[in-house]
C-alpha cells in the first residue's frame, strides 16, 4: 500500500478554500488508487502538513506544483524537517510527461468549441513567474516548446504574472486565440489577475480554467502514483 501526500502552496491570505480543493482532489485520486492512502496538505494551511502525515510510515509527497523550484526543493523540505517529518518526493505535477498531451487535447477542443481555427490563432500559456526565483518560469517555457511540436496554433506564446513578458502585453498583441493558465490550483492569480490582464488588453478569446482543475487530472496523478 502506498502512502501519498499531495502537497501544494495554498493561499496564506485565505487558506481554507485551497485546502478544501486539494482535499477534494486527493479524494478523487484516492478513488482511482484502491488500497492506497492519499491525503492532501497546503503549506499555507496551519497544521495541514502535520495532519496529513499523521500515522503514515512510508509517505511519499506528490508536489502539486507547476515547476521544480524554490518551493519543491527548499521550502517544502524545510517545512517537513521543521515538523520532524521525512518523505520521498515525486516529480511535480507540471513536469508530468503526460501533461502536454492533456493540454494539447484541452486547447484543441476549446478552439473547436469556440469556432477558432488554430492555424490562425494564438495560444497564450500564462504562468506564474517570480520576481525572485527566476527559474520558476522555466517549466512554462519548456511546456510551450513541447506544445509547439504537437499543436497547429499559429503561435504559442508564454506570458507571466509576476515578471516579463507580462500577460497584458502579450494579450494585447494577440488579436485571436485562447488563454490557458498553467496553474495547479485556483487562487488570486487565476481568479483575478489573469482575467483583469486580459480585459485590460481587450483580449476577447476564451480563458480556459487552470489546467490543474481539468477533470482528467486525478487520473493523471493516479497513473503517476501507480508508476512510483
Amino acid at each position: 500500500m502506498k502512502q501519498i501526500v499531495i502537497a501544494a502552496h495554498g493561499s496564506p491570505s485565505d487558506p481554507a478554500p485551497q485546502q478544501a480543493a486539494l482535499e477534494d482532489l486527493a479524494q478523487r485520486v484516492g478513488a482511482l488508487c484502491p488500497g492506497d492512502t492519499v491525503r492532501a496538505a497546503t503549506l499555507a494551511s496551519p497544521g495541514a502538513l502535520e495532519a496529513a502525515f499523521e500515522g503514515l510510515t512510508d509517505p511519499v509527497v506528490y508536489p502539486f506544483f507547476m515547476a521544480e523550484g524554490w518551493f519543491t526543493r527548499r521550502e517544502l523540505p524545510r517545512r517537513l524537517a521543521k515538523a520532524g517529518l521525512t518523505a520521498r518526493h515525486m516529480r511535480p505535477f507540471g513536469l508530468d510527461p503526460h501533461l502536454p498531451a492533456l493540454i494539447a487535447r484541452t486547447c484543441l477542443e476549446a478552439a473547436l468549441s469556440a469556432g477558432i481555427e488554430p492555424e490562425s490563432a494564438d495560444l497564450i500559456l500564462v504562468g506564474h513567474g517570480s520576481k525572485v526565483a527566476h527559474r520558476s518560469k522555466d517549466s512554462t517555457y519548456a511546456m510551450a516548446e513541447t506544445l509547439r511540436r504537437s499543436l497547429p496554433f499559429w503561435r504559442i506564446r508564454v506570458a507571466l504574472i509576476e515578471e516579463p513578458p507580462f500577460l497584458n502585453d502579450i494579450a494585447a498583441q494577440s488579436l485571436n486565440g485562447l488563454c490557458l493558465p498553467f496553474f495547479a490550483l485556483r487562487a488570486g492569480h487565476v481568479e483575478n489577475d489573469i482575467p483583469e490582464a486580459l480585459e485590460e488588453a481587450a483580449f476577447n478569446g476564451p480563458l480556459l480554467p487552470a489546467i490543474g482543475e481539468h477533470p482528467q487530472v486525478p487520473a493523471l496523478i493516479a497513473a503517476a502514483i501507480a508508476r512510483e
